[in-house]
């Protein structure tokens, strides 16, 4: 056939597409991507900022003698605490309690484990940490900023009952025995450590466990409150990390753990245990509760005496 044929072309039809196709589901993640920002942020403000838990016991209630004393932490905030004596004593244990808690710490007691303690010839301090108890502050950091309460807590000793704080130990249950085992490593004049359920690295932990403490699903909650939420509470997350230092104590450490804690696994007591400089350490796992610091419920006699014995062989005591 010519060019010409006659048969008419076919015109093409051009049509504009409507912007809302790409715009509606554009939208729909932006509006995802803000909700999961936003709950990140709330959700994670509010576990580092938890009202204060009143003190609702006193040592009097065991038939302890106390005084109520308040001190520095080292960047100044005022820390509150008892010091319980015991008689003719030159050996102190810092008790330290653990998140959202107070110097009670009712998952031990922690007032039936300071009797035991003044008993067995060991003056004892109990202390509220910063944002817990009658203890100034607003804000947790679980264990950045709490080492300097325990610093803090070592000076008062030292310089207010120097004679009856001539050896010095440290027992912290959860947070507080992350923040012992990091106060210890940067402070020699703690002679003794007990950790009681440490977690052994603040990141690697929330990366797993975050869930327990925020009841939200970790994909896509955890990322989110962990890289948002520290830079604004002045939180460096990578700093909180037990096992990065725990090879570095001179102290003797006890690590004490139940087998089935269903908040800080035992196994985080484990990795910090097979860190730690060979015969540095012992490792306590209790079976028979999945409490978290449920050890001492377990059988309070014989945390007690394995506590005690621990105190005694490290500072020298008879």
């Amino acid at each position: 056939m010519g060019r010409n044929s006659g048969i008419a072309k076919t015109p093409t039809t051009y049509r504009r597409r409507n912007p809302w196709l790409w715009r509606v589901p554009v939208g729909l993640v932006v509006l995802a991507l803000v909700a999961v920002v936003g709950v990140s942020v709330y959700v994670g403000w509010s576990l580092s900022h938890p009202a204060p838990r009143p003190l609702d016991r006193t040592p009097a209630e065991v038939g302890l003698a106390y005084e109520s004393v308040a001190f520095p932490a080292t960047d100044g905030l005022t820390i509150r605490a008892w010091f319980l004596p015991a008689e003719d004593s030159s050996s102190t244990v810092i008790m330290a309690h653990g998140y959202t808690s107070n110097r009670l710490s009712p998952s031990l007691p922690a007032l039936e484990l300071a009797r035991s303690l003044v008993d067995a010839g060991f003056n004892v301090l109990m202390f509220d940490f910063r944002n817990s108890g009658e203890s100034d502050g607003d804000v947790t950091t679980l264990g950045y900023h709490e080492v300097k309460d325990v610093y803090g807590a070592v000076e008062w000793l030292k310089a207010e009952k120097a004679a009856q704080a001539e050896r010095i130990g440290l027992i912290g249950v959860s947070m507080g025995a992350t923040t012992a085992i990091l106060a210890a490593a940067n402070e020699p004049r703690i002679e003794a450590v007990i950790a009681d359920s440490p977690f052994s690295d603040l990141r690697d932990y929330l990366s797993v466990n975050m869930p327990v403490w925020t009841g939200l699903p970790n994909f896509p909650f955890t990322w989110f409150i962990i890289t948002l939420l520290p830079p604004l509470i002045g939180l460096d997350t990578d700093a909180v990390s037990p096992i990065a230092v725990v090879s570095s104590l001179s102290q003797p450490l006890l690590l004490i753990h139940t087998e089935g804690d269903d908040a800080i696994p035992s196994s985080e007591s484990w990795r910090l245990f097979e860190a730690a400089r060979p015969g540095g350490a012992e490792l306590w796992i209790v079976p028979g509760s999945t409490r978290h610091v449920g050890a001492r419920q377990v059988d309070p006699a014989a945390y007690d005496t394995r506590v005690i014995e621990f105190l005694r062989s490290a500072l020298g005591v008879a």
